[in-house]
């Protein structure tokens, strides 16, 4: 068995993968590296074929009809042979460094008499033309270099988030909660990241800048307008993290609480996104999306509606949407869209 498998969704990626790729191979035969062709148009395919016959013990090409983000990220679950599954975007690379430690603490892990379910690290945003890289890291709130419970970690600032680029899961775990991510549809990693979260029962947090975020093509999901056109994918996501887990149920007081401002922050961005373009369509997009909240669980809804960035949202009129927009900006700088 391998330790880490690694899988890289891949659509029209032949312009970046392999510095994506090069980046992976430096764990050599710990690692499995997956590469999900989701039906290329272009050369993706064909490197993928050439990565798998010339590193045949560690590249895997698996090609399959274009399903979306969310159905490649399924296929590299199904296909997944590693004690440990990680997602790297094809236009995204890892840190060698922090690569080496990584596996090396999974390494000595996996030989322990605990079984780990979640190693968490530190993301680097590689914005374009920024002069600063914008690094997220859990020091402060997560003890460090060893295993820890929910109950050991500390409360979560506004803008510090565990995202599909922190983490690392135990294969099994994803496959016993269930996650299936849905077909053609983008923003997925948030599904990928908050539905197992109830099964993790311990974590190591290791504070290396291992993943490489890299913001700035004018075609990326996270570009703005981008976002406001694939709207009703934003919303679909939101609304299956609210369907997914039933947050009052969860026992743990600190997971249920870091859930929720989850939770908070994608319907924030939801909103900002509909309040932003401007239309009357989208602004009525928005009345639908708080009350499908209210009729879906009002105790819910009213948690999100007083929630310090929920006041925010739905603050009356053209006053209130120029409010929105600037407090939209502030957590812009922090949580770093395109």
């Amino acid at each position: 068995m391998k330790l880490l498998s690694i899988a890289i969704p891949s659509y029209n990626s032949q312009d970046y993968m392999e510095h994506c790729i090069e980046s992976l191979l430096i764990g050599g035969e710990d690692v499995e590296i997956l590469i999900i062709d989701d039906g290329s148009k272009d050369r993706t395919a064909e490197i993928a074929d050439s990565y798998a016959e010339k590193y045949p013990t560690i590249v895997k090409a698996v090609h399959q009809q274009n399903g979306g983000h969310g159905e490649a990220v399924n296929a590299g679950i199904r296909n997944a042979s590693g004690l440990y599954f990680k997602v790297v975007d094809s236009d995204d690379w890892v840190d060698e460094e922090a690569y080496r430690k990584i596996l090396s603490v999974l390494k000595e892990l996996s030989g322990g008499s605990q079984t780990l379910d979640m190693l968490i690290s530190n993301f680097v945003y590689e914005k374009e033309g920024a002069r600063h890289k914008k690094v997220m890291k859990y020091t402060g709130t997560l003890p460090e270099n060893k295993i820890f419970g929910w109950d050991e970690a500390k409360r979560f600032r506004k803008g510090q988030y565990i995202l599909m680029h922190s983490v690392i899961y135990r294969t099994q775990l994803l496959r016993e909660c269930g996650l299936e991510l849905p077909r053609h549809t983008f923003y997925v990693d948030n599904l990928f990241v908050y539905v197992p979260l109830p099964y993790v029962k311990n974590m190591y947090y290791l504070n290396v800048d291992f993943y490489r975020y890299y913001i700035g093509r004018e075609d990326q999901s996270v570009n703005e307008k981008i976002m406001i056109q694939r709207i009703d994918q934003q919303i679909r996501v939101n609304k299956l993290m609210v369907e997914n887990v039933d947050l009052w149920k969860l026992p743990n007081r600190k997971l249920r609480r870091y859930m929720f401002n989850y939770l908070e922050i994608i319907t924030v961005v939801s909103t900002i996104m509909l309040i932003r373009s401007g239309t009357k369509e989208n602004l009525a997009k928005k009345r639908e999306l708080w009350k499908y909240l209210k009729d879906y669980d009002l105790r819910l809804f009213w948690r999100l509606r007083n929630g310090i960035m929920g006041q925010t949202m739905n603050l009356p009129g053209k006053g209130g949407r120029r409010i929105s927009v600037a407090a939209y900006k502030i957590s812009q700088k922090v949580v770093g869209f395109n």
